[in-house]
């Protein structure tokens, strides 16, 4: 499924980092991989279904509430 990653290179890897560095600047790639951490979190619970967080943090089940 990921075979081309085995034809990439460290040297190329490092570029490619470099690269990346330079177009979008030391300060934004931690807001940009933050982002993208809270993009795959959100992604997952919703991939989950059923259990929600309310805004105190409690875990409520809505499941009870569908009809089937």
């Amino acid at each position: 499924m990921l075979l081309f990653l085995e034809a990439i290179k460290p040297s190329e890897i490092i570029l490619i980092l470099v690269i990346v560095l330079i177009f979008f600047g030391g300060r934004k790639i931690p807001e940009l991989m933050r982002g993208l951490g809270q993009g795959i979190k959100e992604f997952k619970d919703a991939s989950k279904g059923g259990n929600e967080k309310d805004n105190s943090g409690k875990e409520v089940d809505d499941t009870k509430d569908q009809l089937k």
